[in-house]
Order: C-alpha cells, then sequence, then structure tokens
C-alpha cells in the first residue's frame, strides 16, 4: 500500500485516535483522578477549534516538513460540506489536516516524527 494513496479522510480517521491516545496519555500523567475531569480536559485539546490552532501553531512555527504540509493540505482540500455544529466548515478542515498528518505518519512508521509533532502541541502545557 502506497501511503500517498490513502484517502486523506482515511488518515484523519486513524490519526484522530493517535491524537487522542497521546492527549490521554499526557491528561493521565498529570495526575488527574477522576474520569470526569479527565474527560473535561480532553475536549479542551480534542475539539476542532483548538486542534485547528495547534495545526497553525506548528505551520506559523516552521515546525512542519514541505512533504508534511502537503498532507495537510489535501486533507484540508479534501471536498466536503459536513462537518459539526460546535465550528465552522475551515476550522474542521483544519483540524481534519492535523489528524491526517498523524494517520499519514503512522502508516509510514514515523512514530518519533509523531512524538516530536505531539510534544510541540502539548509542550505550553507541561508543568
Amino acid at each position: 500500500m502506497e501511503v500517498v494513496e490513502v484517502n486523506s479522510l482515511v488518515l484523519a480517521y486513524l490519526g484522530d485516535t493517535i491524537y487522542e491516545n497521546y492527549v490521554r496519555h499526557f491528561l493521565v500523567r498529570k495526575n488527574i483522578g477522576h474520569v470526569d475531569l479527565l474527560q473535561k480536559e480532553a475536549v479542551k485539546y480534542v475539539s476542532a477549534k483548538n486542534q485547528s490552532a495547534y495545526l497553525h501553531k506548528l505551520i506559523d512555527n516552521n515546525f512542519l516538513t514541505d512533504e508534511e504540509l502537503d498532507v495537510v493540505k489535501r486533507a484540508r482540500n479534501y471536498k466536503t460540506t459536513s462537518h459539526p455544529k460546535s465550528c465552522d466548515i475551515i476550522t474542521y478542515k483544519y483540524a481534519t489536516g492535523l489528524e491526517a498528518l498523524l494517520g499519514y505518519l503512522d502508516l509510514s512508521g514515523r512514530n518519533t516524527r509523531i512524538d516530536e509533532i505531539m510534544n510541540f502541541i502539548l509542550e505550553d502545557e507541561k508543568c
């Protein structure tokens, strides 16, 4: 299977689980002991609005390679008209771009790069 040929939404489907898993591990390591609190904190990271903001942060800091930006753009530009009611279509497409990038890197066996991206995203939150 050629990873570049995988549908962008399929990459995002996979990337969503990777992203959420990193966030959950991060929050558990912060010693939050109640599931309700964990869920409330997780929503702050996994919302499309925040995923979009994190992607913009990566882009603004020139953190992504040209290849990674191409994956993000392909997913962002994928034709879709549906999106959650909680955000606009542009925000949703950027969030999808971040998720697709993580899925792409995972299928490419680039777990170290996923670590670097997720550490960059979560670095401001580490206490």
